[in-house]
């Protein structure tokens, strides 16, 4: 169980109330900052991440929204059960205990990184449920489609793969430095707040690796989000890319338009994998414009 709040974390740069909430599978940590009563917005992050890439989108749009964010089970600073699966399909489990945990229900999505695989089948099963989407830096398809994403898929899920992210941490020390449109941004104080959940050996393999691996698609999971596309093009949407991204180029964002075919498509040309780190005053200024508001709604 997480019952202290863990002293690595900069309560300067995160300085939200922590909560906890108990699913099935295990407890879930997650800030819920606002008016209550008002436009609700639920933040999902992808991996190696965790909450903490939202809190500059926290601080400025829950003066007039309720924002929800929540760690994975096993990232941040939720629980990190030996007996959870740590596949999308599991992880998206999580999340319908943790709507309806919240007693969500119509809220706007907003997802990042491997947060679609996780959270858009919850959209895509319920989109009248889903006021607005957007869409950062993601997929919501077999990336094995792709012959040059399949080469990195099968080298990630290869025991080679689950080597390296073992014991040299590759998410969080090679691949999160490599996917940065300017690596500097990822300044040594932020990196902390990423590499501090994965100091154990294990974690980074039951964890990290098994999203890795599951990128493979062997339970079929983004098989079917992406036969279920025509339900997410209901929703209202934008789409947040940054056109630097070396893990997902520029190709795989053509793709998403034609999942999306009615989102609004901002593309931010010298920003790489992680929009709200890299240019947070223009992404949270992209969410504000778009996204509907308490102050909105009582207008």
């Amino acid at each position: 169980m997480v019952d202290q709040i863990p002293g690595w974390l900069d309560r300067q740069a995160y300085p939200y109330q922590s909560r906890f909430l108990p699913t099935r599978a295990g407890r879930v940590h997650y800030v819920d900052e606002g008016p209550r009563g008002g436009e609700v917005v639920v933040l999902v992050h992808g991996t190696p991440s965790w909450s903490f890439e939202y809190r500059h989108a926290i601080a400025q749009l829950s003066r007039t929204r309720r924002m929800i964010a929540f760690d994975h089970l096993g990232f941040g600073l939720s629980e990190r059960p030996r007996d959870f699966a740590y596949t999308p399909e599991a992880h998206a489990e999580v999340l319908r205990d943790v709507v309806d945990g919240l007693k969500l229900t119509r809220f706007s999505l907003v997802v990042h990184d491997y947060g679609g695989p996780i959270a858009l089948p919850l959209a895509a099963a319920a989109p009248e449920r889903i006021t607005r989407l957007v869409v950062m830096n993601s997929w919501a398809w077999r990336l094995t489609d792709d012959p040059e994403l399949a080469k990195g898929a099968r080298l990630a899920a290869s025991g080679f793969g689950r080597f390296i992210y073992r014991w040299l941490n590759a998410s969080l020390r090679l691949l999160m430095p490599y996917a940065y449109g300017d690596k500097r941004k990822l300044t040594p104080s932020i990196h902390r707040q990423y590499l501090a959940p994965f100091t154990s050996r294990d974690a980074r393999e039951r964890v990290l690796w098994t999203l890795a691996r599951s990128l493979l698609d062997p339970a079929q999971h983004l098989g079917r989000l992406w036969e279920d596309r025509a339900r997410l093009a209901q929703i209202p949407a934008l789409i947040v890319w940054g056109l630097r991204d070396r893990a997902l180029p520029p190709r795989v964002l053509q793709r998403l338009r034609q999942a999306l075919p009615q989102a609004r498509v901002e593309e931010l040309a010298f920003v790489g994998h992680f929009p709200l780190e890299e240019a947070p005053t223009e992404v949270v200024r992209l969410l504000d414009g778009f996204l509907p508001s308490t102050a909105d709604a009582a207008g």
